[in-house]
């Protein structure tokens, strides 16, 4: 398991060009066994932050779990850290054995941004209706078709999902919105936050939204909410 401040990184999986945390991972691993190979449960996007990422590691070396626990951090940058490391079953994969997953969105709503927050949060200044985004929020609940809040329709080929939880909270000045689902498709978080934030600001009813899932059109959903403020919270496993 692992946690990592995505902000200078082009997402999770490893691309031809720029850092990513992937390969970052496979850098420090492949200092004692160059042979190791690394799978991710969630490809996260460019910009966004995972407090407990798991990952399956397959190395071929002959090393106990807290040494490779130890191993690891000792080679990876300060912004990505393992938390800890367990033996897994022959052929477990993060990706397939994964249940299901939960993000966190979170706003800054104060009249200025706060500035420490400004790699983690969305600023939104102004008081942002949470009874009416939590209604908006609650169409969404279920198995659904959710290819209108897809980054690229028709890129994935199965666009159904279960929400199985949405919530609204607020404290102080901030506002976070958190979703569980067994499945996410691309941007379809930050695609259903920034829906959200348009019921929230009172720019739209909340039972827009069920109109937009019923749509299973993208041009009909809100803007995407940029990537900072999306955190993934952890994956879900068979006990």
């Amino acid at each position: 398991m692992l946690s990592y401040d995505g902000t200078d990184y082009r997402g999770w999986q490893i691309q031809a060009a720029g850092p990513t945390v992937q390969g970052a991972l496979l850098r420090a691993a492949h200092a004692f066994d160059p042979t190791a190979r690394v799978v991710g449960a969630s490809r996260t996007d460019a910009g966004v932050h995972a407090l407990r990422q798991t990952a399956s590691l397959t190395t071929a070396a002959a090393l106990a779990a807290g040494a490779i626990h130890g191993a690891l951090n000792a080679r990876l940058p300060r912004d990505i850290r393992v938390l800890d490391v367990h033996p897994a079953p022959g052929g477990f994969d993060a990706r397939r054995a994964a249940l299901g997953k939960r993000y966190a969105y979170l706003i800054d709503t104060d009249p200025v941004a706060d500035p420490l927050l400004r790699r983690y949060a969305w600023h939104v200044p102004g008081e942002l209706d949470l009874p009416a985004m939590r209604r908006a929020l609650g169409h969404l609940v279920g198995r659904h078709d959710f290819g209108a809040f897809c980054a690229a329709p028709g890129r994935q080929k199965d666009p159904m999902c279960r929400v199985r939880a949405a919530h609204v909270v607020r404290r102080h000045g901030r506002v976070a919105v958190l979703l569980s689902a067994d499945r996410f498709l691309h941007h379809m978080v930050r695609t259903i936050v920034g829906s959200a934030v348009a019921v929230g600001r009172g720019a739209r009813a909340p039972e827009w939204l069920a109109t937009v899932l019923a749509s299973r059109d993208r041009r009909l959903a809100g803007a995407t909410a940029p990537a900072q403020g999306l955190a993934l919270v952890r994956v879900l496993y068979p006990r």
